[in-house]
């Protein structure tokens, strides 16, 4: 099911999964913070995410993210 998003996208995602802001990932990516959200936006609706926390569950299922024992 994760095939949907783009490398890119799954890159944001993972991002986010580590509680990085749009502008930390926009550095990171050397991308600028309104694509970042561009990027949000669609991973968002492709996933039919609410928020963030969708996201993350969306990844963390996905193997996108692994869930880590603390």
């Amino acid at each position: 099911m994760d095939d949907e998003l783009s490398d890119r996208e799954k890159d944001v995602v993972k991002l986010i999964c580590q509680e990085f802001t749009n502008n930390e990932i926009a550095e990171k990516l050397f991308i600028s913070p309104r694509t970042v959200e561009s990027h949000r936006q669609r991973i968002v609706e492709k996933i039919g995410a609410k928020n963030t926390v969708g996201i993350v569950i969306y990844a963390i299922i996905n193997n996108i993210h692994p869930l880590e024992r603390i």
